[in-house]
């Protein structure tokens, strides 16, 4: 039996779940290695969820050292059929303001250091992705910043770059010239990944300040910035509880399908290593 139906990832600023009840902890091991914190079980309204610090307790990973494989393989081992991904983002519209929250449709890759598949040694395949984010979660949440009265935008691009660094002026304003409406450095994997393990995904991106590009972003302090991550995770606690309610019981996207067609790999060549590994993704379809 499944024990969670929804994840939460927690990011910047939000690494706890306010409103649990009936929760407890359990660190869960993966082929992959291990998530970037224990996963926090609970009810929230209603609704059976798995809560992880994307960071880790403490902020303590980097964007580039995160575990991306592990962290998804978990929440599948647990049960989970839809995420809702939290992180703090910077705007790259003026009409994107500090403390509003976009639920981007789509992604731009500038990553270059990171593992974004379950496949390889020995077992390949492709999925679509054209897509990449869930329709039915990014509209539970954007419902959700209704509810809680907090300014949500259904739609836009989130370019994923790799850091640590924040951009130069350079990239920023390329970034703007494509159309993107978001920056930042950790979403792009997790939809990937959420999409070959066959789980929905959708980001709740809090906009925290505007990227360089915008004149007067220098006079921006940090403490400034901070006082900003508080009030967005603030504000992120009572969207994710509004959203919980407003997710219907029912899955009927293809992301449930999503894997379905995807390994060409010949099944009597793939290699017994990599059946173990991925029996829980792909093993009904290739009847291991």
């Amino acid at each position: 039996m499944a024990q969670a139906e929804i994840g939460i990832i927690g990011g910047s600023g939000l690494y706890s779940m306010p409103g649990f009840t009936n929760t407890s902890e359990v660190r869960i091991e993966t082929p992959f290695g291990e998530p970037s914190e224990a996963f926090v079980l609970g009810e929230l309204e209603g609704r059976k969820v798995a809560f992880l610090a994307r960071h880790g307790r403490g902020h303590r990973i980097l964007p580039s050292e995160l575990n991306f494989r592990a962290n998804i393989y978990a929440f599948k081992s647990l049960g989970v059929e839809r995420i809702l991904s939290v992180s703090a983002v910077g705007s790259l519209k003026e009409e994107h303001k500090p403390t509003d929250f976009v639920m981007p449709d789509q992604f731009i890759d500038r990553t270059f250091h990171r593992t974004s598949t379950f496949f390889g040694e020995g077992i390949v395949g492709h999925i679509s992705f054209g897509d990449p984010v869930c329709a039915t979660v990014a509209k539970a949440a954007t419902e959700g910043c209704a509810k809680a009265g907090v300014v949500g935008k259904l739609g836009g691009t989130y370019v994923c770059m790799e850091g640590p660094q924040f951009s130069t002026k350079a990239e920023s304003n390329l970034y703007r010239s494509w159309g993107a409406d978001v920056i930042g450095m950790t979403n792009l994997q997790e939809a990937k990944l959420a999409r070959e393990a066959e789980i929905c995904y959708a980001t709740v991106a809090m906009v925290t300040d505007y990227d360089c590009w915008r004149e007067g972003h220098d006079e921006v302090t940090i403490e400034q910035i901070v006082a900003v991550l508080h009030k967005n995770a603030d504000n992120a606690a009572k969207v994710v509880k509004a959203a919980m309610a407003a997710m219907p019981k029912e899955r009927k996207c293809a992301c449930a399908s999503a894997a379905k067609y995807a390994v060409l790999t010949a099944p009597d060549t793939i290699p017994a290593a990599a059946k173990e590994k991925l029996k829980l993704l792909f093993g009904k379809y290739m009847g291991w």
